[in-house]
C-alpha cells in the first residue's frame, strides 16, 4: 500500500456517552450537595464531549471544541476522582488494531485522546494548508505542524505520566516521539520549500534540506521501535530522508561549483546519486508523486554528474575526496515543537469573560476536601483508639490479671455462698450465651482468615509489580548501558515505597503470630467457655457445693472490706466503659467537614488556579486533634492512678481475708471451680476483644494495602513511562550528535511562527506533489525535484546505519 505524498495524523473515533450521568451518579452519592445544583453544569459537559468527539474534519472551528473540552477536564479532576465512573470507549487511530476499541473509567485517558485528535487537528491542518505555496499559505501549514508537535510533546511529558494505566499502544512513548518528529520533519519541510521558492544561496537551502532529513530520520528510528506505526509510513519516512538527503547533497554541490571546489562538486553529486537510490529502494511502497519526483531528481544528478566529472578529468583535475572525508553540511533547524496556550494554558482561559466558558462544577467542592475529611476520620480514630480507649483496656486487663492471680472473686463468692451458683457466675453465663458463645469466636476468626488471605493477595500483587518494574529496569541497564541509563535502580527510585514494603511485611508477620496467640488462648479455654455458654444444669455439676462456714466476727470485717474492694472494681469498670463510650460518641460526632470548606475556599481565593491536595490541610488537622482531645488524654493519667490506689487496698484486704479464714477441702474445691468460671468469662471477654481489634486491623489494612498497591502501580507506571521517556532522549542524543549545527553560514529565511485564519470551508488534502519555482543556480536544468514532503538525506561520510 502507497503513502501519500504528505502524512497526517488520523483521528480517533469514540462512542457516544452521557458523562453527566456518571458525575451525577457520583455528586449524589459522595457529595453533601445535591446534583440538581448543577444541572446547567451537568448538560454542559455532555455538549462538549459530543461537539469535541465530533470533530473529524481539518476545520479550524474544531480546535476551540477540542481544546475546550480538554480544559474543562483537567479543571474538574480537581473535583472528582480519576476513576468517576464512565468507561470512556476510543478507537485507535494508528497500528494494525484501529478496529479494536479500548475501554478505560479514566478522565485522563478520555484527555489524552482529546489531544490527541487536536494533535491531528493541527496535522490536517497544515496539510490542508500545504498546497498553497505562498508564503502566508507555507507559514501557516509550517506553525500548524509546529502546534501539532507541540501537542504530542505536551501529551507524552504532562497527560501520559498521570494516566495511572496502561496507555492505548499508539500512545506509547515511541509513538507519540515518533510523530512529533514526523510533524516537525513537514514542518522544516515547509522552510525549505519557502527557501527554494524565494531562490535563496544553495547552501542555504542544502542546511534546511539536512535538517529536514534529520527529522525524518529520527521519526524513522522512533517509529522503528513503535508496534503502531504502520509499514507503509516507515517506508515513508526512511524514503523522504534519503530523498531530502540527495536534495542537500545536490545543494551543496551547487555551492561547491559556485566556489571553484570541483573535486568535492563531484564527490556531492556522487553521494546524491548514492541517497536518490536508497530512497528508490522503497519504490514499491511509495506514492506515484514521491516516485516521479525521485526519478527527476535522480535523473538531474546524473546529468549533472557525467558533465562535472569530465569538465573535472579534461580541465580542473582536482582530487576527488571519499565520502567520508566530506565536510559535514550545517544543519538549520527553524522549527521546534511550540505547545499552544489553548493547552498549556487552557484553564486560565475558563471564565465568564475569557475565550472559553466559565468552569463546570466551580461551587462543587473539590474531590481533595473530601479525601482529606477522609484522612481526618483515620486520624481522630487512630488517636482515640490506640492512643487512648486501648490503653485504656491495658488497664482493665491488667486489673483482671490481678484478680485472677488472687483467685477473686472465686474464693470470696465461695465462702459467701457455699450451696449452688453464686448470681455473679449466673449472669456471666447468661451474656456469654447472648453474645453467642464459642461459636461467635469462631466466626470471627474465619472471617479474620479471610480479610488475612485478601490481604496477603494484595501484598503479593504489589511485591510482584515492584519485582517486575526492577527486572525490567535492569534489562534496560544491561541495554543501554550505565553510561547512558543513569537514573537511580528501582530500589532507591522506590524511596518510601520500598520503606512500606519492608513494614508491610513486618506488620503481616507480627499479625500472624497475633492470630497464633489468640488461637492458642481459644484452645486452651475453649472446653471452659463452651460450658459457660452451654446449659445451666452443667454448670451446675462443675461447681460442687460446700458446707456451710461458721463465720467469726474477724472474719466477716475482713470479708466486708474485701467484699468492698470488689464492688469497687466493678464500679471503676463500668465508669472506664462509660468513659470509653462516651469518648467513641464524641469522636464519631466530630465533623471536621465545616471547617475543611471554611480552608478550601481560604485556599482557592488565595490561589484560584491552584489544585488542592489534602496535605494542605493537615495543620487544620493537628490543631483540631489537638484543641478537642488533649483532655482526653489526662484521663490515662487519672485512670492509671486510681487504679494503683485500688489494687495497693485490694492486695492488703485480701491478705487479711485469707489470714483470717479457716480451710476445707470442699470450700477449697468450690472456689478453685468458681475461679476457674470466673477466669473463663474474662478469658471470653478478652477474646471477644482480641477478635474486634483483629477484625478491624485486617479491615484497615485492607484499606491500607489497596492504596499501597495502587501507589506501587502508579509507581511503576511512573517508571515505566519515566522508561521510554529515557529511550526517546537516548534516540534522539544519537541523532543530536548528527543533527548539532554549526556556528556561521547564511541565515535561512524567517517564517513568522503566527498562525493564520483558514477558510471557513475545510480545504481538501493535496494528493499531488506541489510544483516549486526553479532555483538559478549555475549550470540550472529542467526536472530537477523541487520538493513535496515525501524523503530524508545522508551528508557527507558514510551513509548512517539504519
Amino acid at each position: 500500500m502507497a503513502s501519500a505524498p504528505i502524512l497526517d495524523i488520523p483521528f480517533r473515533q469514540s462512542m457516544p456517552l452521557e458523562l453527566s450521568s456518571a458525575v451525577k451518579q457520583y455528586i449524589s452519592t459522595k457529595y453533601d450537595q445535591h446534583p440538581d445544583m448543577f444541572a446547567a453544569d451537568l448538560a454542559a459537559i455532555d455538549q462538549l464531549r459530543n461537539d469535541a468527539i465530533h470533530v473529524q474534519e481539518p476545520h479550524q472551528s474544531g480546535i476551540r471544541k477540542l481544546a475546550e473540552y480538554a480544559a474543562q477536564l483537567q479543571w474538574i479532576s480537581g473535583k472528582f476522582p480519576i476513576d468517576i465512573g464512565a468507561d470512556f470507549i476510543w478507537y485507535p487511530a494508528l497500528g494494525y488494531n484501529t478496529n479494536k476499541p479500548m475501554t478505560q473509567n479514566n478522565l485522563q485517558f478520555e484527555r489524552a485522546n482529546i489531544l490527541c485528535n487536536l494533535a491531528a487537528l493541527y496535522s490536517q491542518l497544515g496539510t490542508s494548508l500545504r498546497s498553497d505555496i505562498s508564503a502566508s499559505g507555507l507559514k501557516a501549514a509550517c506553525n500548524y505542524y509546529c502546534a501539532s508537535a507541540g501537542v504530542l510533546k505536551y501529551l507524552h511529558q504532562s497527560v501520559i505520566p498521570e494516566l495511572r494505566s496502561t496507555p492505548p499502544e499508539d500512545m506509547d512513548a515511541m509513538t507519540l516521539a515518533c510523530l512529533e518528529q514526523l510533524m516537525l520533519a513537514q514542518a522544516q519541510e515547509c522552510f525549505w520549500l519557502k527557501a527554494v521558492q524565494d531562490e535563496n544561496k544553495d547552501s542555504v537551502i542544502a542546511r534546511l534540506a539536512a535538517s529536514v532529513s534529520d527529522y525524518y530520520d529520527t521519526a524513522g528510528e522512533f517509529g522503528s521501535k513503535s508496534s503502531s506505526i504502520r509499514s507503509e509510513w516507515m517506508h515513508h519516512m526512511n524514503a523522504k530522508h534519503y530523498h531530502f538527503a540527495a536534495a542537500a547533497q545536490y545543494r551543496q554541490a551547487q555551492d561547491c561549483l559556485a566556489k571553484s571546489k570541483y573535486g568535492e562538486e563531484v564527490a556531492r553529486l556522487k553521494d546524491s546519486l548514492d541517497a536518490a537510490n536508497e530512497a528508490l529502494s522503497y519504490r514499491r511502497y511509495l506514492n506515484q508523486t514521491i516516485i516521479g519526483d525521485l526519478m527527476g531528481l535522480k535523473d538531474k544528478v546524473t546529468d549533472v554528474l557525467k558533465g562535472a566529472e569530465k569538465d573535472n578529468d579534461m580541465i580542473y583535475m582536482c582530487p576527488v575526496p571519499p565520502p567520508a572525508s566530506l565536510p559535514r553540511i550545517s544543519r538549520a533547524s527553524m522549527v521546534s515543537a511550540r505547545i499552544p496556550k489553548e493547552v498549556s494554558e487552557g484553564t486560565s482561559m475558563l471564565s465568564d469573560t475569557g475565550p472559553y466558558s466559565a468552569p463546570l462544577f466551580a461551587k462543587l467542592v473539590p474531590f481533595a476536601v473530601h479525601l482529606a475529611a477522609t484522612i481526618y476520620v483515620e486520624r481522630r480514630d487512630r488517636l482515640v483508639n490506640n492512643t487512648i480507649v486501648d490503653e485504656l483496656e491495658n488497664l482493665t486487663a491488667k486489673l483482671h490479671d490481678l484478680l485472677q492471680s488472687l483467685n477473686l472473686p472465686g474464693s470470696l463468692q465461695a465462702l459467701e455462698k457455699p450451696l449452688g451458683l453464686p448470681p455473679g457466675i449466673l449472669a456471666h453465663a447468661e451474656e456469654v450465651k447472648q453474645q453467642g458463645g464459642v461459636e461467635k469466636l469462631l466466626a470471627s476468626i474465619r472471617d479474620i482468615d479471610k480479610l488475612r488471605a485478601n490481604n496477603l493477595i494484595m501484598y503479593g500483587e504489589a511485591m510482584k509489580l515492584l519485582l517486575t518494574e526492577a527486572a525490567e529496569d535492569e534489562k534496560l541497564r544491561q541495554r543501554h548501558g550505565t553510561d547512558r541509563w543513569t537514573r537511580n535502580p528501582s530500589q532507591i527510585a522506590a524511596g518510601k515505597i520500598a520503606e512500606q514494603v519492608a513494614e508491610y511485611d513486618r506488620i503481616l508477620k507480627s499479625a500472624e503470630n497475633t492470630d497464633k496467640l489468640v488461637r492458642g488462648k481459644l484452645a486452651e479455654n475453649e472446653s471452659m467457655l463452651r460450658l459457660l455458654g452451654g446449659r445451666t444444669h452443667e454448670l451446675e455439676e462443675f461447681v460442687p457445693n460446700s458446707s456451710r462456714a461458721t463465720l467469726t466476727a474477724t472474719m466477716d470485717r475482713e470479708v466486708g472490706k474485701l467484699r468492698q474492694c470488689i464492688n469497687e472494681v466493678t464500679r471503676l469498670e463500668s465508669r472506664r466503659r462509660r468513659k470509653i463510650e462516651v469518648l467513641r460518641q464524641k469522636a464519631k460526632a466530630d465533623d471536621i467537614t465545616t471547617s475543611i470548606l471554611t480552608e478550601a475556599g481560604r485556599l482557592e481565593r488565595e490561589n484560584p488556579l491552584r489544585k488542592i491536595e489534602s496535605a494542605d490541610f493537615e495543620p487544620l488537622f493537628n490543631s483540631r486533634l489537638e484543641l478537642r482531645y488533649n483532655t482526653d488524654k489526662l484521663i490515662l493519667q487519672q485512670e492509671s492512678e486510681e487504679q494503683e490506689d485500688l489494687v495497693s487496698r485490694l492486695r492488703e484486704a485480701n491478705t487479711s481475708f485469707l489470714a483470717s479464714r479457716r480451710m476445707d477441702s470442699s470450700l477449697k474445691e468450690r472456689e478453685d471451680a468458681i475461679q476457674a468460671v470466673e477466669n473463663a468469662f474474662f478469658k471470653y471477654k478478652e477474646l471477644i476483644t482480641n477478635l474486634d481489634v483483629g477484625l478491624k486491623f485486617y479491615n484497615d489494612l485492607t484499606r491500607l494495602l489497596s492504596r499501597f498497591r495502587d501507589e506501587c502501580n502508579h509507581f511503576v507506571y511512573g517508571r515505566r513511562v519515566e522508561a521510554g521517556q529515557m529511550e526517546v532522549g537516548i534516540t534522539s542524543s544519537i541523532h543530536n550528535m548528527r543533527m548539532s549545527t554549526p556556528v556561521g553560514g547564511p541565515t535561512p529565511p524567517q517564517i513568522p511562527a503566527t498562525p493564520v485564519p483558514v477558510p471557513s470551508t475545510p480545504q481538501p488534502q493535496p494528493q499531488t506533489p506541489l510544483p516549486a519555482p526553479r532555483p538559478t543556480q549555475p549550470l540550472p536544468k529542467p526536472g530537477l525535484w523541487q520538493g513535496d514532503s515525501s524523503t530524508p538525506l545522508r551528508f557527507g561520510g558514510p551513509p548512517p546505519g539504519r
